[in-house]
């Protein structure tokens, strides 16, 4: 054997390459064998000169009209030049010299697909796996399932992967694609039993473990689900994929310390990302530790900087405790990047409004109604900050509008009667009252939260007490 196999290599090629040339040029002595030809073929295609390698593929047919392997060599090269209905009669003949390559049925498979006719592809496949057992047939298996997912067929996809698992219980590929089917086709419980099954036999296949854990969150068992991953972990330490969906798994449980625990480990077994801080933060926020929440909230923001909602959450921390200027800061990063997002501005209508800054927090407010007239909250909150500045005509011409455009909800009543009420306006208040109470009693405790001095009036207390006494009788 020579001690430079690869120059070796080189030397055979290139003369079988000048062979190829004489042969071209009708020289003497320019023999080429199959397998000469095949290595020809190879490298030219390897080089993308297709046109040169068809060339030589119809010169090895000439000499060697009877080998399949350089028909399906010819037919490869006419699917790479989108030359499909010439390749799929190469690979009829082909298929009369040889029906027991499993490439023939791929190559045929191909030329169908790339003439948009999926359904015959598919049938090609679905009769060609019969023929063939083991390795052969997983092959033929997987095409088959790219064809499925081809014209979306997501089910026959499924199935496809099972039966292969079925051969191949430990077949990486499989176990990887079929995770992303059960959750795409919701397919849980078949997948539970097939893991089972496979687990049964091969205890220590981590991704069977992965899998069976995933299965059993797409249908909600969550403590079944952190078992599964817990095994996934132990049999292969450093399987973070594991640990993230462990700590997803915990944070359902709202067992936010374990979650953190997990989530951390994910930290140490790979590069540092946006989600993973998120959720760490979102756990630590709700262990109210909100300058933990905060630290890893930042560190998500440093990673991906235009995420507006990080600047959101930061300031959620601030709120929390009671920090409204740095809340702001936060909040006005948030609405660069998002200028009339509601829950930014209305977030900072709420600070505004524990500053006592009401002209600032009702221009905020005022930005929540404009985007979502509809929405109740954003009213309400305007309303509430108008009562507080003492802003009571304006109050009741809004609670009118927000009235009108929430499709007539009963609490804007009861606002009306309240800015009636500071207006002066007692007839018109109580009458307005009374009309709430008939609609929804419930309402009034809204209004008496936001103005409890109603209540010295003993006409508003007798409204209410004769409601009262209506619902005991």
């Amino acid at each position: 054997m020579s001690k430079y196999p690869y120059r070796q290599d080189k030397e055979e090629l290139k003369a079988l390459l000048l062979q190829f040339e004489n042969l071209k040029a009708g020289r003497p002595n320019s023999f080429i064998e199959e397998d000469g030809f095949e290595l020809i073929i190879d490298h030219l295609d390897e080089l993308e000169q297709y046109e040169k390698a068809l060339e030589a593929a119809n010169y090895a047919i000439e000499q060697y009209s009877y080998s399949s392997g350089l028909l399906l060599q010819k037919a490869n090269l006419l699917i790479v030049l989108r030359k499909y209905h010439e390749a799929l009669e190469i690979l009829s003949r082909a298929e009369s010299l040889d029906s027991n390559e499993t490439s023939l049925y791929i190559l045929q498979t191909d030329a169908y697909l790339a003439l948009d006719m999926q359904q015959k592809a598919a049938a090609i496949l679905e009769d060609a796996i019969t023929r063939f057992e083991s390795v052969e047939k997983i092959d033929l298996l997987f095409e088959l399932a790219d064809v499925y997912d081809d014209y979306e067929n997501f089910e026959k996809v499924f199935d496809c992967l099972v039966l292969i698992l079925q051969q191949d219980p430990n077949n990486e590929e499989a176990l990887y694609k079929i995770c992303f089917w059960t959750d795409y086709t919701g397919r849980n419980e078949e997948a539970i039993k097939l893991h089972h099954q496979i687990l049964d036999e091969n205890p220590f296949n981590e991704l069977a473990w992965f899998n069976l854990g995933a299965a059993y969150q797409g249908i909600k068992l969550h403590e079944k689900a952190i078992d599964a991953y817990l095994y996934a972990a132990a049999i292969d330490e450093k399987f973070d994929y594991a640990y993230r969906n462990l700590g997803d798994a915990y944070l359902r449980l709202r067992k936010y310390k374990d979650a953190i625990e997990v989530l951390e480990k994910v930290l140490e077994l790979s590069m540092p990302e946006y989600v993973i801080y998120e959720a760490i933060g979102h756990c630590y926020d709700k262990m109210a530790n909100f300058a933990q929440a905060r630290f890893n909230y930042k560190k998500a923001s440093h990673l991906n900087a235009e995420d507006s909602q990080m600047f959101y959450k930061i300031a959620g921390t601030y709120m929390n405790e009671g920090s409204w200027h740095n809340a702001i800061k936060s909040l006005q990063l948030a609405t660069k990047l998002h200028k009339m997002q509601p829950e930014y501005n209305l977030a900072l209508g709420q600070c505004y409004v524990q500053l006592h800054n009401f002209d600032e927090a009702i221009t905020y407010f005022g930005n929540v109604v404009r985007v979502r007239p509809k929405n109740i909250n954003g009213w309400t909150e305007l309303l509430k900050c108008l009562q507080m500045a003492n802003m009571f005509e304006d109050g009741l011409e809004y609670a009118q509008f927000a009235f009108e455009q929430t499709d007539h909800k009963p609490i804007f009543i009861f606002y009306q009667s309240m800015f009636m009420y500071g207006c002066g306006k007692f007839k018109e208040a109580f009458l307005c009252l009374e009309h709430g109470m008939s609609i929804n009693p419930k309402l009034v405790k809204k209004i008496i939260e936001v103005n409890p001095a109603m209540l010295q009036h003993q006409h508003v207390v007798d409204i209410i007490a004769r409601y009262k006494k209506r619902k005991s009788l």
